[in-house]
């Protein structure tokens, strides 16, 4: 029988459970001062949470996509939100550290399976050309839920306390499960044996065969490659190097971590935009950002002194548009997975941007560890300079994969009868047209 639920609606409830996810995974850094308090911790320790959730949230990537192909998006993002409103109940109610870090990996858990099955649920519902715009407007939402981490979340935690919001968090986790579970469906098949086919499948099977096509690995190295500068400066170390190398005030450093969300926020739709017209040059968006990026970086870390602020909004402009540009990733493996392993695939490649920034948070601190005197709490700019051109590493490793595989996936499109023109071609004929 076929479902009465449109399109919109289907998309409007994951978009919120989505929402509501990243309010979950980013609360934890708008109470880093009181969570130091209530549970004793050392900036390191503090880290390990965050570090923590992350790492749970990539290994279940994959498991998380093979359990998308075989049980579909509404049991996932039912699941994933009810156990991420036990992490945050769980959260409200500790006052020790294991039962902290317990708290965070049910939230990394219960986070990993969210945003792949909200793509999942788009791929189903909407047009294939209107698919990167969908993504990209859903990966909005998800920035907005970043700032009501830092507007309410933060508001109700200096006004209630520890407990209460927490408490609240878990609540409302409780009633996007409620919606989800009520509101999401799976769009009617024409071929209903793929999803048996999924289970019949063997893990190591499935997951072997979802990321065989070099399209695929070419997403993964695409969102390998994107996000990790955005996610190192807005998730740990952005703040302290701000304040303690750039001299800037604390509310300084909020505007650069602000305008770093609204630079994401505006670029997200004019890449999806660029993604749905020009599918096979999506790789160009990739290395444009990539580029981008490290002129940005290699502008602030050369000069031996803080930069003007002026130059700290254009640093924070740039890097934060590489977030949304992470997502052309997940359209490479819409586009070259079969819908039985699309689930999969999407984990697989959603694995790579987390990969990456793991890597640099551990990297960076381990820098300034190794540069600073023993038992230092705060870093001299040079420091942060050596500490941050170790990022140049996951840099170089995300742009030889992206033109590796690029190449590769190229050949494949030949070979399917799809040639790619060189791009001095495509304009050449765009001109006589």
């Amino acid at each position: 029988m076929r479902t009465r639920r449109s399109p919109t609606v289907v998309w409007a409830v994951a978009a919120a459970a989505y929402l509501v996810a990243v309010v979950h995974r980013t609360a934890l850094g708008v109470a880093g001062v009181d969570a130091v308090q209530r549970f004793g911790l050392s900036a390191t320790g503090l880290a390990m949470f965050s570090v923590l959730q992350l790492g749970v949230y990539a290994a279940l990537q994959i498991p998380a996509g093979r359990a998308l192909d075989r049980f579909g998006a509404r049991v996932l993002i039912t699941t994933g939100s009810a156990v991420m409103a036990v992490g945050q109940g769980l959260l409200a109610l500790a006052d020790d550290v294991p039962l902290a870090l317990a708290a965070r990996v049910l939230i990394g858990a219960g986070d990993a399976a969210i945003f792949i099955s909200a793509c999942r649920l788009i791929a189903e519902w909407f047009p294939a050309r209107r698919v990167p715009v969908m993504v990209q407007v859903t990966g909005l939402v998800g920035q907005s839920g970043q700032i009501v981490s830092a507007v309410v979340v933060a508001w109700v935690l200096h006004a209630r306390g520890w407990g209460v919001t927490f408490g609240a968090l878990a609540a409302v986790g409780a009633a996007v499960t409620v919606v989800a579970a009520t509101g999401l469906a799976r769009r009617p098949d024409p071929a209903p044996s793929a999803v048996e086919t999924a289970a019949r499948e063997r893990f190591v099977h499935a997951v072997r065969a979802a990321v065989l096509p070099a399209g695929t690995r070419l997403g993964f190295w695409s969102h390998f490659l994107t996000p990790f500068s955005f996610n190192v400066v807005a998730m740990l170390w952005g703040v302290p190097f701000f304040v303690t190398a750039q001299g800037r005030t604390p509310a300084e450093a909020s505007v650069l971590l602000t305008t770093m969300t609204a630079s994401a926020m505006t670029a997200g739709p004019l890449v999806g935009r660029w993604t749905s017209r020009h599918p096979l040059r999506r790789s160009w968006v990739v290395l444009a950002s990539a580029g981008a990026t490290f002129t940005v970086w290699a502008w602030l870390l050369l000069p031996a002194t803080p930069r003007p602020f002026a130059q700290l909004v254009v640093f924070a402009v740039v890097i934060g548009a590489g977030g949304p540009v992470s997502l052309v990733g997940i359209d490479f493996a819409r586009t070259f997975t079969t819908g039985d392993r699309l689930g999969t695939a999407t984990g697989f490649v959603n694995t790579g941007g987390f990969v990456s920034t793991i890597t640099g948070v551990l990297a960076v601190g381990v820098v300034l560890q190794l540069v600073s005197p023993a038992g230092a709490t705060t870093y001299p700019l040079d420091a942060w300079r050596l500490a941050f051109a170790v990022l140049l590493v996951p840099w170089v490793v995300g742009v030889v994969g992206v033109l590796h595989h690029r190449r590769r996936a190229r050949a494949d499109l030949s070979a399917a009868g799809t040639p790619v023109p060189p791009l001095r071609e495509a304009l050449r004929r765009r001109r006589a047209s």
